[in-house]
């Protein structure tokens, strides 16, 4: 939300796959919260603020005429729980692949499959969590050894070298439908501002765990909430820094998660 518009809260979130054609899905989620009360108060009434933004798979949409609509943003704002959210190849992340930059065609795919992810990070009671929905030209490497984990390989099953990473960026047939989503949330109450710093100092995380990133044709956008309610007092002293380092980490292992195998896919 941007700082200066007299908007302080949002509803609902909508994240998705289908596309520009997966917005339509928000129309749902506004429904569901209008008829719950849920909105920002006008003179004719509440109007609920959901923000959203899609991946692209429709190059791996197996059901072309199956897109997200108005009945499953209905369906999944109804069906919402404070539970663990589903990860994997679930939701928004059904169609997401990473290292994308190695083509995704019938005669060549060397992407891998990827998804959704989440990560918790604590430091004294103070929480920050992130969801990410990875659908990357980049691939996967652990933050901390660097190790491959996910992306293109090729038909011997190794990770493609660098040199072959930057030959093909050099190139220019680089896909332009690569988009990574990510939600960073605390438990500490903030402003739009330093909502809105968070936000960018969570974007770190991406390039820690995603290589490369935030490149032309990275469509990549950080969400960030906080809590409207007051800190436990047994919380401990926290700093923007401090979240800003946590929601960092929290982003990088949501994206590790998101590739974390889990069985039959």
């Amino acid at each position: 939300m941007y700082p200066a518009s007299l908007v302080d809260a949002v509803h609902g979130l909508l994240l998705a796959g289908g596309s520009a054609f997966g917005l339509a899905a928000a129309d749902g989620i506004v429904r569901f919260l209008r008829e719950q009360g849920h909105g920002f108060v006008m003179p004719h009434g509440v109007v609920p603020i959901v923000p959203g933004a899609v991946i692209y798979d429709l190059d791996v949409n197996r059901n072309p005429g199956l897109l997200p609509d108005a009945a499953m943003g209905y369906a999944a704002a109804r069906g919402a729980t404070e539970r663990p959210v589903p990860r994997g190849r679930v939701g928004a992340g059904t169609g997401a692949r990473c290292g994308r930059m190695f083509g995704l065609t019938a005669e060549q795919d060397h992407t891998s499959p990827a998804g959704l992810g989440s990560a918790l990070v604590e430091s004294r009671g103070i929480l920050v969590g992130a969801l990410v929905v990875l659908n990357s030209l980049g691939n996967v490497h652990d933050p901390d050894s660097g190790l491959f984990l996910a992306g293109g390989r090729d038909a011997d099953g190794q990770p493609f070298s660098r040199e072959t990473v930057f030959s093909t960026l050099a190139s220019e047939a680089i896909p332009q439908t690569n988009t990574v989503l990510t939600v960073v949330a605390t438990n500490v109450p903030l402003g739009k501002a330093a909502a809105t710093r968070l936000a960018r100092m969570a974007s770190g995380g991406l390039a820690r765990a995603i290589r490369p990133a935030h490149l032309v044709h990275d469509g990549d956008i950080v969400f960030a909430l906080s809590a409207k309610t007051g800190l436990p007092p047994s919380a401990g002293p926290w700093t923007e820094n401090l979240l800003g380092a946590m929601s960092a980490e929290a982003a990088a292992q949501a994206v590790v998660d998101a590739v974390r195998p889990r069985g039959q896919y």
